[in-house]
């Protein structure tokens, strides 16, 4: 029998499980392997039985733990799909400020009777990861996911084999692809940091790297600093640009650091 494949989604865009939906022709190929038991963005049908979970989405709520304990205790192989669910995504920010002050910053006519303090809503909002709730057995990161990418993660889990992602910097493919470094035309990149795998695709077309795939293992953040500071960005400016996609490595750091104090 074919591998049981679903396909779930939390806080997110659900633009990842859209790459998916938009393979066209080599989604032919995708079902002639496997069987697609649940994926909202395509199909009624569901299933509480699969072999691969596919995860788009951070965790937000309670509720939320809950359901993704499920899956993965229902599935023998968990993805996370894409930045929300690899980094905990954009909405990580959000966790530097309480609901109640986001929902103030976002909708400053809301009535006063919504943000009342009353408000069960308005608790500390604390936006997770995957692997910061359950265990992650593999990642598929960006913003969103690159759809040649998931084809080879869904034939290596099939042959048995570890995916193959890349853990290198972007910086790598910029020059394979003979860019023009964006720091000399007064541009910010995080390419010495972030992980390759997207093809440059941002700076090829000249667009800022902002890092959605997450870090490197092991980035050498010093010559990052030293790179940046030859062009004369502003230290606080570096780290604001840093959360885009990568709020969680600054909460990591955080975390460290009160546990270095107690």
């Amino acid at each position: 029998m074919k591998p049981k494949v679903a396909f779930f989604d939390f806080a997110s865009c659900e633009g990842c499980q859209l790459q998916i939906a938009n393979l066209e022709e080599q989604i032919i190929d995708v079902l002639d392997v496997v069987d697609i038991v649940a994926f909202r963005e395509i199909m009624t049908d569901d299933s509480e039985s699969y072999d691969i979970a596919f995860v788009e989405g951070s965790i937000t709520r309670p509720i939320d733990e809950k359901r993704i304990k499920k899956i993965r205790k229902n599935a023998k192989i968990l993805v996370a799909l894409g930045a929300c669910a690899h980094l905990g995504g954009v909405q990580k920010l959000g966790n530097q400020w309480t609901s109640k002050e986001n929902l103030k910053h976002v909708y400053p006519q809301a009535s006063s009777m919504v943000i009342s303090d009353s408000n069960p809503f308005f608790e500390k909002p604390k936006q997770k990861a995957l692997d910061e709730v359950v265990k992650v057995d593999f990642i598929l990161p960006g913003c969103p996911i690159d759809k040649g990418e998931f084809v080879k993660l869904v034939s290596a889990l099939l042959h048995g084999k570890k995916p193959s992602i890349p853990d290198y910097s972007v910086c790598v493919e910029c020059k394979k692809a003979e860019n023009e470094c964006l720091f000399t035309i007064g541009k910010f990149c995080m390419g010495p940091l972030a992980r390759a795998g997207c093809g440059a695709i941002c700076p090829t077309y000249g667009n800022e790297c902002e890092a959605c795939r997450g870090y490197v293992s092991h980035p050498h953040e010093n010559a990052h600093f030293a790179v940046l500071e030859k062009y004369g960005l502003d230290p606080d400016e570096i780290l604001h640009r840093k959360t885009m996609f990568t709020y969680r490595y600054h909460e990591k750091k955080d975390q460290n650091k009160k546990e270095e104090a107690k």
